[in-house]
């Protein structure tokens, strides 16, 4: 007498059918093809969960360096003069401060300024 997969192979590609569905052509639809897409998308899940840091580090220091020449410093002076003064403030806190609170920014370009005089 033969196995057959019965109620736990039909679990196995109904959750693989679950997990593509949304996704285009037969890619949804049929288990061979959804299976495939649906690693790809778990790997490409997992490289973009960091590099999503990556990017956001990246507007950060975008806007950070733009509040900061409004100033009349560049980034890395400033980063460099609030290092000096042991001000120690992450770039997400700093490029939050940037466009919500621009005069506690202005005092810290302040700060960093007379920190690199001396």
């Amino acid at each position: 007498m033969r196995v057959k997969g019965g109620i736990v192979a039909r679990r196995r590609r109904k959750k693989v059918l679950n997990r593509a569905s949304g996704f285009f052509g037969a890619a949804h639809r049929r288990f061979k093809i959804a299976k495939e897409q649906v690693l790809h998308a778990e790997r490409y899940e997992f490289i973009h969960r960091r590099q999503r840091k990556r990017d956001f580090r990246r507007l950060w220091i975008t806007r950070i360096n733009a509040a900061a020449r409004m100033n009349g410093i560049t980034y890395s002076r400033l980063v460099a003069g609030l290092n000096g003064a042991g001000f120690e403030i992450d770039r997400k806190i700093l490029a939050k401060l940037a466009i919500e609170d621009a005069n506690a920014f202005t005092k810290l370009v302040e700060l960093a300024k007379a920190n690199l005089k001396n």
